[in-house]
């Protein structure tokens, strides 16, 4: 019989407040050798203050927090603590000669994956770079890489991904999925939790609910205890009813299976229908926008010798929801700041349509009047906006959705965290009703809740979407469509999405060969036509309605199937169906592969 993994961590009865404050209350749990949670929760709640008395950082008001006493831990916070005054070799190598630490098979793959190889591409004075002049994605990078050559028995992450792109998220979660020892990580990013953990601990109202399982296995835990429970908020279950949908849709890798019965949480979505209707949305954004929207001609931006966009062609019609993904310093920004026109191009013409509405959510924090009370701050832009359904939401209403409830709504702009400005910011653009909508990082410092609230919202939004985000998760759930910067200034179409996108660059960079004929095809040589694009990507929607309502004939297959167990000539027929179903599914599998291969050559 396999021994019980020791228990590293253990909490037992902590209290822990400040001022009148009660943040946890009564919280017992423990963190046990191998163990990989994930922290979700609201922001304000105690993700944060849990860690931190995990780690020693912070102490409890009340109970007792042991640890094993040859433990050894590391910490990263959501800001580094790199000293500006050092080279990168000071932080990662010390005082160890070259042939030491290059020779070192663990230090050569976090430098691949963090820091461009044991070269250091990624720094032109490599190893003697000074810290000082970095970005914050380099800097984030270079932290997390002296953690990880530490080599800790506990790994405390607070927001890792912060900073860094869909290439460098993909390489951390891999790497962590596959290191021993334990981990305790508090993140936003939904993709990164089902691909790293295998416990999630709730934050909520002073406790902490624990579920076995990544985020996926999350929701359905979640929604069981709402059920069982009778959520007062009537709101928070529909979200989590079409959160639901979506994961039950969504990628294979999103259906990690929990243990425990899902009969009860399976129940709840039986009749809950897409998360968008894309047809109803494109007439709508059709209506308001017209043909055209935004035609991005043959357009150049260099800064000094390093050439963002050369002679790129980028063509956005209405109802367009499509992602911008590419490598730190690729140009992405750039392109947003170009198609809102805060930048002109070197060479070509931005073209936008004559009834473009256009609201561009920055990286940058944007000053908002500090005398006014959020509820004011909204009613200043408008007092109420109309959602693609016909359905219309007050300014009061919109608050509350993105978790400005009672008094925080009255609270002043002034007395806001940096968190709450930034959803604050977004809330504003929302209310002056664009029909174009520019949103880069627009996950940063959101936490889950407001990001299924933000989703939800989008959901009903009509109009042309570009984002700009490393959260895979996001972009899965609100786009139809990904497009890369491909380094040598231009931009290409990615049939695959992300999952594309990332192979694409691990072959590049020698990891492993690209999969699948789309992540093999050749860059395109030719912007087909507008009128070409546009009638495939209409093809390509049509397929997908196609394949959509061909899961839930599946669906309702296998349910019949599941109640006619005992009927053996029923379960004949309901095979037959299946199979034929299983054919239909090939063609338009394949209809789907070759009209998205058309618009990508």
């Amino acid at each position: 019989m396999a021994a019980t993994p020791r228990n590293l961590v253990n909490l037992k009865s902590v209290d822990k407040g400040y001022g009148s404050r009660s943040v946890l209350r009564d919280v017992t749990l423990g963190v046990a050798a191998g163990d990989r949670i994930g922290i979700v929760g609201r922001n304000g709640d105690g993700k944060s203050t849990l860690l931190k008395l995990i780690g020693g950082a912070e102490q409890a008001d009340a109970g007792a927090v042991t640890r094993v006493g040859d433990l050894h831990l590391a910490t990263i916070g959501q800001t580094d603590e790199l000293d500006a005054g050092k080279t990168l070799r000071d932080e990662l190598v010390g005082g160890r000669a070259d042939h030491e630490w290059a020779a070192d098979a663990r230090f050569r793959a976090v430098l691949d994956g963090l820091l461009g190889g044991v070269e250091m591409r990624r720094f032109p004075a490599g190893l003697d770079t000074p810290i000082g002049p970095l970005s914050g994605g380099e800097r984030r990078r270079i932290a997390l890489a002296r953690l990880l050559l530490d080599s800790p028995d506990l790994l405390l992450l607070d927001e890792p991904t912060n900073h860094l792109d869909v290439e460098g998220v993909d390489w951390l979660a891999r790497h962590l999925a596959a290191r021993r020892g334990s981990i305790v990580v508090i993140t936003h990013d939904r993709w990164f939790l089902d691909a790293v953990v295998t416990q999630t601990w709730e934050v909520a109202d002073g406790a902490v609910h624990q579920y076995e399982g990544g985020y996926a296995a999350y929701v359905l835990a979640r929604a069981e205890r709402d059920r069982q429970e009778a959520a007062r908020d009537a709101r928070r279950r529909q979200l989590l009813r079409k959160e639901l949908a979506w994961l039950r849709r969504g990628p294979p890798a999103r259906t990690s299976k929990p243990k425990f019965r899902i009969e009860a949480a399976n129940a709840l979505i039986a009749d809950e229908p897409a998360a968008r209707d894309g047809v109803e949305l494109l007439r709508f954004a059709s209506t308001r926008l017209g043909d055209k929207v935004l035609d991005a001609e043959h357009v150049s931006v260099a800064y000094g010798d390093k050439v963002l966009l050369r002679d790129a062609t980028w063509r956005l019609g209405p109802g367009d929801r499509v992602a911008l993904v590419g490598v730190n310093g690729s140009g992405k920004t750039t392109l947003m700041n170009l198609l809102g026109g805060t930048l002109e191009p070197s060479s070509g013409v931005v073209e936008r349509g004559a009834t473009v509405r256009l609201a561009h959510l920055t990286q940058d924090a944007v000053e908002i009047p500090g005398h006014l009370r959020v509820l004011e701050s909204l009613e200043e832009v408008r007092g109420r906006i109309r959602l693609g359904d016909g359905s219309e939401l007050t300014a009061g209403q919109l608050a509350e959705r993105f978790g400005f409830r009672g008094d925080k709504a009255r609270t002043f702009v002034s007395d806001l965290s940096g968190g709450e400005r930034r959803r604050l910011q977004l809330m504003r653009l929302l209310m002056g009703e664009p029909n174009v909508l520019l949103l880069d990082e627009p996950t940063n410092d959101l936490d889950v809740d407001t990001l299924t609230a933000l989703e939800d919202l989008l959901d009903s939004w009509p109009g042309t979407l570009v984002v700009v985000s490393h959260d895979r998760y996001f972009v899965e759930r609100v786009c139809d469509n990904v497009y890369a910067l491909d380094g040598g200034g231009g931009i290409r179409h990615l049939p695959g999405g992300i999952e594309q996108y990332v192979e694409q660059r691990k072959a590049a960079a020698g990891d492993t060969p690209a999969v699948g004929s789309a992540a093999a095809a050749p860059a395109p040589t030719g912007a087909p036509s507008g009128a070409v694009v546009r009638a495939a990507r209409k093809e390509v929607q049509r397929l997908e309605r196609a394949l959509e309502k061909l899961d839930g004939r599946e669906a309702e297959l296998h349910e019949q199937m599941a109640a006619s167990a005992t009927d053996h000539a029923r379960l004949r027929e309901l095979n037959e169906q299946l199979a034929a179903l299983a054919g239909e599914r090939e063609e338009l599998e394949t209809a789907w592969l070759e009209t998205s291969a058309s618009l990508e050559g």
